[in-house]
């Protein structure tokens, strides 16, 4: 008899004992053995990665005594584990790892190094993932908030050791985000799933070590790939709160309609950071008034957050800028000579101070013209792109069929005057 055919018949015998062992999953454990037996490695790959994703219905403890994870993870997936998709591989040992890290995080790094260790046979792909979940796990024993800005660490383990793990995970994701800048993301699932590990982990680091605009963007492409139904509603909540307040006080970030416009920021309604809705919203569309009044009747919350207030005269100067930048995208491009007291009147703030504010904004690169000091007035060419809601798509709809009208009778025009 091969090993291999011996290793089978021992995981099917492992998954029998467990099916005995516990008979509220016998069905589970059951439906595992057939799929062995029957030799049906793609089903099992599924039926497994089902099985370890839901640790609170199924999470039990072996007969020795460990995990029925790890023990299902080293004696019927590594068994059969040259059959199995690997990147699917991968994915089972990240899921009994994440299962491990509470109660053993040592055990749970050896499932992912052990794996890592076939890296020649696992593929650039699940290489990728297992790697972003191994500095992922390295994050979370460290605990998310226990390194402060400067990337000195506390809490579990000495600042050296904490030092070191930021110094691998930065390493990791550094080669790692090379390596996918090379390759055009595209709609596969399996494309989605290691990029959605790649910026989980690089979302936690930034969180973590900073700045906020570094944490702002890989949280921004982690929603790109990620699944909200895959977290909880804590987790969403903090997601939110994070990437509200990273995009208020991120330098370089003037666009906030990502946010605004996806699913997780109304994961903070009913909350008490509910106010970071409106906060966000009147950001986005560039309301001084509105962002005004918003931070007066919430003043206590914003004080219960160092991120706004050791920033506070950033977010100022951020939404004023987009306050002139909504009004010039708000006008039609044969429209965007601007005077300055209409400037004033929209950021809420007097004429002499104007110009330093079109100076900024020509500075950070969100419009591109020239000034006028002499009439008081700005000529804009080019102004930042954002991400448009529904109220400004139909207008821009609109000014589309206002230019297709002009077109129609331009060349109505032309070909009268030729004719004539």
């Amino acid at each position: 008899m091969s090993s291999f055919v011996e290793a089978t018949a021992s995981a099917q015998d492992h998954c029998e004992a467990m099916a005995a062992h516990c008979p509220d999953l016998a069905d589970r454990y059951g439906a595992l053995a057939d799929l062995l037996q029957k030799k049906l490695y793609h089903q099992l790959t599924v039926a497994v990665l089902d099985f370890v994703s839901t640790p609170a219905a199924t999470h039990r403890t072996a007969p020795d005594g460990t995990s029925s994870y790890l023990a299902l993870y080293d004696k019927v997936v590594l068994a059969v584990d040259k059959k199995l998709n690997q990147l699917t591989l991968a994915r089972i040992a990240a899921a009994v790892a994440e299962g491990l890290a509470a109660t053993d995080g040592d055990a749970a790094r050896t499932v992912l190094e052990g794996l890592l260790e076939k890296r020649a046979r696992l593929g650039p792909s699940a290489a990728l993932y297992a790697e972003a979940k191994l500095a992922l796990l390295g994050l979370t024993l460290l605990g998310g908030g226990s390194v402060a800005a400067d990337g000195s660490g506390s809490g579990s383990g000495s600042d050296d050791a904490a030092k070191k793990v930021l110094a691998a995970t930065k390493e990791v994701l550094d080669r790692n985000g090379a390596v996918l800048a090379e390759t055009a993301a595209d709609a596969t699932s399996e494309s989605a799933v290691v990029r959605g590990a790649h910026y989980e982990a690089a979302m936690v680091y930034h969180r973590m070590v900073g700045p906020p605009e570094d944490y702002y963007r890989d949280a921004v492409q982690y929603l790109r790939y990620a699944s909200l139904d895959s977290l909880s509603e804590e987790e969403k909540v903090g997601l939110a709160t994070d990437l509200s307040m990273a995009a208020l006080t991120g330098e370089g970030v003037y666009n906030f309609g990502e946010v605004v416009g996806h699913p997780i920021l109304a994961c903070l309604r009913g909350t008490p950071n509910a106010w970071l809705i409106e906060l966000m919203e009147a950001s986005a569309a560039g309301d001084v008034g509105g962002f005004r009044s918003i931070s007066e009747r919430h003043a206590a919350e914003i004080a219960a957050q160092p991120a706004l207030t050791g920033r506070a005269q950033m977010v100022q100067e951020k939404i004023t800028l987009l306050a002139m930048v909504g009004m010039i995208f708000d006008r039609p491009s044969s429209e965007r000579t601007l005077a300055y007291a209409d400037i004033a009147a929209r950021i809420d703030l007097p004429v002499d101070q104007v110009e330093l504010v079109v100076m900024r904004a020509l500075s950070l690169g969100l419009i591109k013209g020239s000034m006028d000091q002499v009439d008081g007035t700005v000529d804009v060419t080019w102004v930042m792109p954002r991400v448009l809601d529904g109220p400004q798509l139909r207008a821009l709809g609109e000014r589309f069929g206002q230019w297709a009208v002009k077109v129609s009778k331009t060349k109505d025009y032309m070909s009268e005057s030729i004719v004539a």
